[in-house]
């Protein structure tokens, strides 16, 4: 019982620390309230197009540390002797809050960002290599399009599909549950960015260019 309650507050605190808005705070923080300015998200994307490039990349390292941290602290924890013998799910939980967190933020009324960032830093705690050429995929994706939905769909995408096969370093914690939360997770991913799926089809969606003033 005493277990119980140190999970289920390991999982209320991922849930908080991943609904922390960091891309809102620091669009505040330079005087713009992002929520009314570009697609009107949250996320690192947003704060890229509408406070600035080294803005939204300090945005994106949060959302990312938001994730990545909890995970790894989580998978510490679950080295403990006294916890059962396969404790593997427990930090992807954890992981799988904070992405929760960020895309159902407590702090404003549920309404969060796409959670790309964060499932990021959460998998990069949980298997570097799969995440690695997850973000491979993106970049090549984003460089040849220019479109970071359009790249954080395919990386989504890709990840539904990886996560099923022991490869890429998930072996070490992947089993049925397991699979089928990150598959859920990528897929609400892919289902939070349908705007941006519906303006790439109409070819309206915004185009990003990382090197040009």
């Amino acid at each position: 019982m005493e277990n119980t309650g140190i999970v289920f507050c390991w999982i209320l605190a991922a849930y908080l620390v991943g609904g922390i808005p960091f891309g809102f705070l620091i669009g505040k923080m330079r005087g713009v309230d992002v929520r009314t300015v570009g697609s009107k998200n949250i996320g690192a994307t947003n704060v890229f197009r509408t406070v600035g490039k080294k803005w939204g990349v300090l945005a994106f390292a949060c959302d990312v540390l938001k994730g990545l941290i909890p995970t790894l602290l989580a998978k510490q924890w679950a080295l403990d002797p006294e916890l059962p013998p396969d404790g593997s799910w427990f930090p992807l939980v954890v992981g799988v809050m904070c992405v929760v967190g960020h895309m159902l933020t407590p702090y404003m009324k549920f309404r969060g960002g796409k959670g790309v960032a964060t499932a990021f830093g959460m998998l990069l705690g949980l298997a570097p290599a799969l995440v690695g050429t997850a973000f491979a995929l993106f970049a090549v994706v984003f460089a040849l399009s220019h479109y970071i939905s359009l790249g954080s769909i395919s990386a989504a995408a890709f990840l539904m599909v990886a996560v099923w096969f022991p490869i890429l370093g998930t072996e070490g914690w992947r089993n049925l549950p397991q699979c089928v939360l990150v598959t859920l997770m990528a897929a609400f991913v892919i289902f939070k960015h349908r705007a941006n799926i519906g303006r790439l089809i109409s070819g309206t969606e915004s185009k990003i260019y990382l090197f040009r003033k």
